[in-house]
């Protein structure tokens, strides 16, 4: 049957390999009598190794499991490697009268009394030779002795079974005749095949006797098989005919080449129908539940074998349990197990799992995690969103949602809050046990564990373990978790428990030892109480038989480690075992079977030990034979750990030692190197899908192109399914390989790399990627890559991982760059260009760069702190940040890692104000709950808490630290008190003034002196010894301005203060104050380095540095920072090289100050109004200068700079821009609307006020620019732009008129025919006609209307509120066709919209910091794209539109709409905290065509409507 193997593996498996990688499911076919050589086919191992790989593939396979290709021989009969004692009498028996016989039974058997039982084992005849006749002869001898046996009684059938029953036979027996699923029976039948018995070319095909005559036992035998299978299970058998011919299977003949097909193809469709009949048969589960049932079924499995010989360890066991039961009822820490490599202690902690509810004696829910086991134990983020989905599901609580279990961060926290709720219930207790830390995250311990509760709840316990020395995680673990009672030490076993523990594992195994080597085995281990050097001994010495005189063990466990490989050496090719392990140990997760058998196809030089002596049996294609494996396989399970990772189960070294001695031993630099080139080519598919490789067999005498046929390498499998081995292991093996070149271009420099990896493994994976090659990769440009997928963090923590989120995040950042950087950058820009281009959903492009680029001030964006961020303090030392927010939380992040190390609960109220002390370990923090809590921020622990009482309702507070004096004054708004941090005893107390509350307050320690400011503008003075009052003044400086916020220089003994009016101050307690700048609004906080060389004054949404001179202080940078919502407070880090900022919507952002501007970076234009518009295509933008309102910068993009200034005379309110006529209209504060020509700066033209000191509240152009439209308060004038020389008229206004309503305008539109429409801030919507002098009331909005726009054809009109409802209007019969709705909790809202070119699209710009697409036929939301910034104006152009937004940048994008949107998807359906409906307002849906021209419908409905208030409009 070499045809029909080869045919099937070489087209049909790859086939159906394909159809499983869809699937999501790993495939592997198993041919053990491949490429191997008849006599190795035949013998009793191989038949037991096939028997033992069947019922693995039972066990294991989803789908088919056993296929049997089936001809016309039933094959030899092996002969037993091992006879049992009793068995072996019965047959000796039948042999007395044939003394020969006998000679020759006891010349090949011999007795092995270790075997309990004792049996007989069969002595080797010839390692790979060929059966001999006195193997035969035996063979026979047995047979007939068996046969005589039996029918004596003496054996059962069963065991006279194994001397009459071929491999096939048993195979059949079990695969198919049993009953067991998933089988396929391929049957050959040669109908002229008994008229050809004869002839030589037959001989192949049947059995044959040693005369050449045809074996007739075996042809009945084999009849007897077909028949009983044909009867009991048909639908298992496929039979396929095939023509008589000389050459038997020859595939160029055309009728074997149509039967080898048609039995690839039937193979094909029967495994595929029986993978969809199972997939079809179970409930639909989530992905996310599927692997958690997955990793509670490994890890129970890992546990129960742990525990499966458990020796001693009762009295560790019996005090876990009762430290269990003390800590069951009261706050403690977490029990941590420790000791050396090996020792047990994961038998221990699996046994403490199992005995659990026992111990508590109460319900009890048990967490076992096996940590590095499995894919949601490999790192933190997976398992804690596996502990969290656990838990959720023990206690009947709701699932973590999908935003929480992407982040980091968000699930510490969670993790967190759900110890305490699951410690709240007084009915169950909770045990969470995970071993083995040191396996979480290798090669990051650096960076400690702060997801670790340092305290749990009552009834909450948790349990680790982890080893001592070098290489264990117990040096962060005691970092973080300071108790020393909660470390245990697992010590050795003592001498007689060792023995027992020996004894028990020979007695599982059906094994024991002579005396001799008994006394060898304790000689060898003197007093060795190590159970992993046990175990090694006990796997050494199982295999002992009684009659073999072994070589005394080695002493330690490295080397009896090296004395394990080098017996696996002797008993196999010692190539072969170097390669197997050594590919094994340098993988970065492990190898499942099949890529290792791959892997091996691909190394030659296996190969070439393989095929020394014979040639492969296929001219086409060249495998590595899988007997070898399976073979060494088995002498290796015991120290081959099963991981279920990345959708299939991998194989790892299981222990430490064992992968320290083969990188010793087998992967020196050179080999190392060579064996990651191997693995790269795999995963990369170099030499998959039919590439041929080159070989020079030694039998072949030629070299030869041969296919190995090792599994293809895509991406993607499917449109959902990504190949995640190829992604977690090909850059590490190209790094480690030393291919840069290739890992730059064909992974970390492609885009389709990049956006599957981020889709299949988040983001952070893709990070940690980068972060292992960039100190292997010269030059900065993998830095920036870098930097700039750290800035797409939250877009995609908020919109969801999509690829055109991080295609269009990644060309909008990196577009810029692309010129300058030409190596990675440039073709990254490129591939994100085309991909976007192709796109077939409906899309928005970036046509340049529009967001922040990497290389500029902004580093990273800290997320996860649910509420607004309210207090900041910095811990220099330890690099740490310390974080309060409104919802009581303290967390501390490591900035450079990006990640919390704890969340620090106790707080009920606001976090106000937090301090860093003890240098930078410890940190104090107060809260609207007056409560004062002081933490340690290495081990997160609470060190006391404190209430300040004697306080009215919660007031602002501020902390101050004298370390010297061991004091911490809390300044209230009405109350100093002074607390001692050794005793946490009050010093003194200061009561205030509550009719003029402090607003800030200092602690002058080189003055020793108390300074506060009140609201008042009052200096007073106290003693810092006494608290006694030294004096009081009032503010000279800044006399009409009310102190806001305070920050202490104590080196120069001062104050700096911040004003209402945008004032900054130095403030000292003498008589002069000094006044060093004005901020453009109100300070609202300032925070000075710890040099005092920078200082940080916070307004608004912006942070302005300064830095410290002579003088005072003077700006440090040209432009300020800017959030999108209130900044509440900053830091500085270390050396001063950065700092971080946070605002009101969580979001903590970290700068750069280090590093000068990059060259490539676009300048951002500082506009703080909101009131950008731009000209020649969005070439030069218009807005009101910064510190001067009543002048209007005029910035070139181009250039990145002001190129010139227009003087107002008054502040500007609102612009707008004419195109065509090329005018530049301002309205002013005065009421006055100026006209700048935009290639003119002489002629302004002036147009007067209807009222004086009335404002513009808003300009609006018709689309024509013929008409425009000025709106105050509660009057529209209406003029006209008419073409002039030079420059355009501006005539009228031809109409006035006055809404006469208590709200004002908030928005307005020009329509052509005078017509105009204008939105109030209580919600309402009219149209006024201005040539009837009528009004038409619209239904109104239920908050301010923020926008309203009328399209390019003036049909329709679309209106947006702050509550975020989008109106599509009928201007011809007022009524509302569409009403849209967008929620979004995240900040709902539209700031401002506009129709495109064509009328068919609506673009909407809204306070989320989104842009949002929509159809004006049937309201569909086409696309959804997030800019990090608030757009503030929308201007279409032929294909998309340009737009400036509030960080300064200008918005240019393409929308691509396909011609069908049959298949579209939700642009939302990531974004869990958006939704969007649609409600029809009308019963005539739209034409197809596009809007309805409404001028045709009657006047009666165009009459005015009666609005819910009257109105009286006169025309002037």
């Amino acid at each position: 049957m070499d045809a029909e193997r080869e045919a099937l593996l070489g087209s049909a498996c790859p086939e159906l390999l394909t159809f499983c990688q869809k699937q999501g499911l790993p495939f592997e076919a198993v041919d053990l009598r491949w490429g191997t050589r008849n006599s190795e086919a035949a013998d009793q191992l191989t038949a037991e190794l096939c028997l033992e790989e069947l019922e693995r593939c039972q066990r294991t396979s989803l789908g088919p499991a056993f296929v049997a290709l089936v001809g016309d021989q039933y094959g030899p009969c092996a002969i037993p490697h091992r006879i049992k004692e009793k068995e072996w009498e019965a047959l000796r028996a039948q042999l007395s009268a044939r003394p020969r016989d006998l000679e020759l039974l006891a010349r090949c058997f011999r007795r092995d009394e270790n075997s309990v039982p004792a049996s007989y084992v069969l002595q080797a005849v010839g390692a790979g030779a060929a059966p001999g006749p006195e193997e035969a002869t035996l063979n026979s001898v047995l047979c007939s002795a068996a046969q005589e046996a039996w029918r004596l009684g003496l054996i059962s059938e069963e065991q006279w079974q194994r001397y009459h029953r071929s491999g096939l036979h048993w195979e059949l027996e079990r695969g198919v005749l049993s009953g067991a699923p998933g089988t396929t029976v391929l049957l050959r039948e040669i109908p002229e095949l008994a008229r050809h018995l004869l002839q030589e070319c037959a001989l192949p095909v049947v059995d044959r006797l040693p005369d050449g005559c045809v074996d007739a036992v075996a042809q009945g035998h084999l009849s007897i098989l077909k028949h009983r299978m044909a009867q009991e299970w048909p639908g298992a058998l496929s039979v396929h005919r095939l023509p008589w011919a000389r050459d038997l299977v020859n595939p160029k003949n055309k009728a074997h080449a149509r039967y080898l097909r048609e039995l690839g193809q039937r193979f094909v469709a029967s495994a595929s129908l029986q993978l969809l009949q199972v997939l079809g048969e179970g409930p639909p589960i989530s992905p996310d539940l599927a692997g958690l049932f997955q990793d509670i079924r490994h890890h129970l499995w890992q546990g129960a074998q742990a525990t499966r010989v458990f020796c001693g360890r009762q009295e560790l066991l019996a005090q876990l349990g009762q430290r269990l039961r003390q800590d069951d009822h009261r706050a403690h820490s977490p029990l941590v197990l420790f000791g050396a490599a090996g020792i047990g202690k994961t038998s221990v902690l699996c046994r403490l799992a199992e005995q659990a509810a026992g111990l508590l004696g109460r319900k009890t829910v048990t967490v076992l995690r096996l940590l590095g086991t499995s894919q949601g134990s490999a790192d933190a983020r997976r398992l804690l969103a596996s502990l969290c989905l656990q838990l959720c599901l023990a206690f009947g609580l709701p699932a973590p949602p999908t935003l929480v279990l992407q982040a980091y961060t968000r699930l510490a926290h969670f993790f967190h809050v759900l110890l305490h709720t699951v410690g709240c219930r007084d009915f169950e207790s909770l045990v969470i046990i995970l071993d083995a830390m040191d396996d979480l995250n290798p090669g990051c311990r650096s960076q400690g564990i702060p997801w670790l509760p340092l305290t749990c709840p009552p009834r909450v316990h948790l349990v680790l373990s982890t080893c001592s020395g070098l290489h264990g995680a117990l040096d962060a673990l005691r970092t973080t978790l300071q108790d020393p009672d909660a470390y245990w030490e697992v010590g050795p076993l003592q001498a007689d428990q060792g023995q027992e523990m020996v004894q028990r594992l020979l007695a599982a195994a059906g094994r024991t030892l002579s005396p001799a080597q008994r006394d060898l085995l304790w000689a060898s281990l003197p007093e060795c109480g190590h159970p992993g050097r046990l175990q090694l001994a006990f796997h050494e010495a199982h295999s002992w038989a009684s009659f073999s005189v072994p070589a005394p063990l080695a002493p330690t466990t490295e080397e009896a480690t090296h004395q394990l490989c080098a017996r696996l050496e002797l008993t196999h090719d010692p190539l072969l075992v170097a390669r197997v392990l050594g590919y094994i140990a340098a993988s970065r997760h492990g190898l499942a079977e099949a890529e290792l058998k791959d892997v091996l196809s691909l190394d030659n030089e296996v190969l070439l030990a393989a095929y020394r002596d014979w040639t492969p049996p296929s001219q086409e294609l060249l495998r590595f034979p899988p007997l070898l494996w399976v073979r060494l396989r088995r002498d290796l399970s015991p120290y081959l750990a099963q991981r279920p990772m990345h959708g299939a189960t991998l194989l790892a070294l299981a222990h430490r030692q064992l992968a320290e001695v083969v990188r010793t031993r087998y992967l020196s630099p050179p080999e190392s190197a060579a064996r990651h080139g191997v693995l790269a080519d795999f995963f990369s598919g170099a030499w998959s899908q039919g590439t041929k490789k080159h070989i020079a067999l030694p039998c072949t005498g030629r070299p030869l192109s041969l296919d190995r046929k090792v599994a293809p390498q895509p991406l993607w499998f499917s449109d959902s399914i990504a190949n995640e081995r190829k992604l977690a292991e090909l850059p590490f093996h190209l790094l480690h390989a030393g291919r840069t070149e290739e890992l730059l271009r064909d992974v970390l420099g492609d885009m389709s790399w990049l956006s599957c990896r981020v889709l299949s493994g988040g983001l952070d994976a893709l990070l940690d990627d980068v972060d292992l090659c960039v100190p292997h990769v010269d030059g900065p440009e993998l830095g920036l890559v870098r930097e700039a997928l750290e800035l797409c963090r939250p877009a995609l923590e908020l919109r969801g991982a999509e690829r055109s989120v991080l295609y269009s995040e990644m060309l909008a950042r990196l577009q810029p760059l692309a010129a300058s950087c030409p190596a990675l950058v440039g073709p990254l820009c490129q591939q994100a260009q085309a991909w976007l281009h192709t796109c077939p959903q409906p899309l928005l492009v970036p046509l340049a760069g529009c967001l922040q680029p990497p290389g500029g001030a902004l580093r990273a964006t800290l997320t996860g702190c649910h509420r607004g961020i309210t207090a900041l303090a910095w811990s220099p030392e330890e690099r740490l940040l310390v974080v309060g927010t409104q919802d009581g939380m303290v967390t501390v992040w490591d900035v450079q890692e990006q990640h919390a190390t704890h969340v620090l609960m106790g707080h009920t109220g606001e976090v106000t104000c937090v301090a860093v002390l003890a240098r930078g370990t410890l940190a104090i923090s107060a809260s609207r709950d007056r409560m004062l809590r002081l933490w340690h921020l290495l081990s997160g622990r609470e060190r006391w808490t404190l209430r300040d009482t004697g306080l009215p309702d919660p007031q602002p507070c501020s902390l101050h630290v004298d370390e010297a004096q061991d004091v911490v004054y809390v300044a209230w708004g009405s109350q100093i008190s002074a607390w001692s941090l050794q005793t946490a005893a009050l010093v003194f107390r200061i009561p205030g003034d509550i009719s003029d509350l402090w607003v800030c307050t200092a602690v002058l320690a080189s003055h020793t002196q108390l300074l506060t400011l009140s609201r008042g503008s009052v200096v007073s003075v106290w003693s810092l010894a006494t608290g006694h009052l030294q004096g009081t003044r009032l503010l000279s400086s800044v006399p009409e301005e009310t102190p806001t916020c305070a920050v202490t220089a104590q080196k120069q003994g001062r104050v700096i203060a911040g004003f209402s009016g945008g004032s900054v101050a130095m403030v000292n307690g003498g008589l002069r104050d000094q006044l060093l700048d004005r901020l453009p609004g109100a300070a609202w906080f300032l925070a000075l380095a710890e040099d005092e060389s920078l200082l940080a004054a916070g307004f608004g949404r912006h942070v302005r540095v300064f830095l410290a001179d002579t003088a005072g202080f003077r700006r440090f940078m040209a432009t300020d920072l800017e959030h999108e919502d209130t900044v509440e407070t900053a830091v500085f880090g270390p050396q001063n090289n950065l700092i971080v900022t946070s605002s009101r919507d969580g979001l903590v952002q970290v700068w750069d100050l280090s590093s000068p501007q990059q060259r490539w970076r676009p300048s951002a234009f500082l506009d703080r109004t909101g009131l950008a518009t731009v000209s020649h295509q969005g070439s030069y933008v218009y807005f009101p200068k910064v510190g001067d309102k009543s002048k209007v910068t005029v910035w070139d993009l181009a250039e990145g700079e002001a190129q010139d200034t227009l003087d107002a005379s008054s502040e500007v309110r609102c612009l707008e821009v004419a195109e065509g006529p090329k005018l530049l209209f301002a309205g002013l504060a005065s009421g006055t609307v100026l006209v700048f020509p935009l290639d003119s700066r002489q002629d302004v033209l002036c147009v007067p006020p209807p009222e004086a000191r009335k404002p513009v509240v808003g300009l609006a152009l018709s689309k024509r620019e013929d008409r425009l439209a000025v709106a105050y308060d509660n009057i529209v004038l209406v003029l006209d732009v008419a073409p002039g020389d030079p420059c355009p008229a501006i005539e009228g206004p031809e109409y006035t008129f006055y809404t006469q309503l208590p709200e004002t305008i908030a928005s307005v539109a020009a329509l052509g025919d005078h017509r105009v429409l204008y939105g109030m801030t209580g919600g309402d919507l009219f149209l006024y006609a201005c040539a009837d002098s009528q009004v038409f009331p619209l239904d109104a909005h239920g908050s301010r209307v923020t926008c309203v726009a009328v399209s390019h054809g003036e049909q329709l009109a679309v209106s947006g509120c702050q509550e975020g409802r989008l109106c599509l209007w009928d201007l011809g019969t007022c009524a509302c066709r569409l009403e849209l709705g967008y929620t979004s909790s995240y900040c709902p809202g539209v700031r401002c919209a506009c129709f495109s070119k064509d009328d068919k699209y609506v673009f909407a710009g809204l306070q989320d910091r989104s842009v949002i697409v929509w159809s004006v036929l049937d309201g569909t939301l086409l696309a959804s794209q997030f800019v990090h910034a608030v757009v503030t104006r929308i201007t279409p152009t032929s294909n998309g539109f340009i737009a400036p937004t509030s960080h300064g940048y200008i918005l240019r994008e393409r929308f691509q709409c396909p011609t069908s949107r049959a298949s579209q998807q939700d642009p939302l359906r990531n974004f869990q905290k958006a939704v969007w409906r649609v409600k029809w307002r009308q019963k005539q849906n739209l034409a197809m065509g596009g809007p309805q021209d409404s001028a045709s419908e009657g006047a009666q409905e165009r009459e005015p409507k009666p609005n819910k208030r009257s109105q009286v409009c006169l025309i002037v």
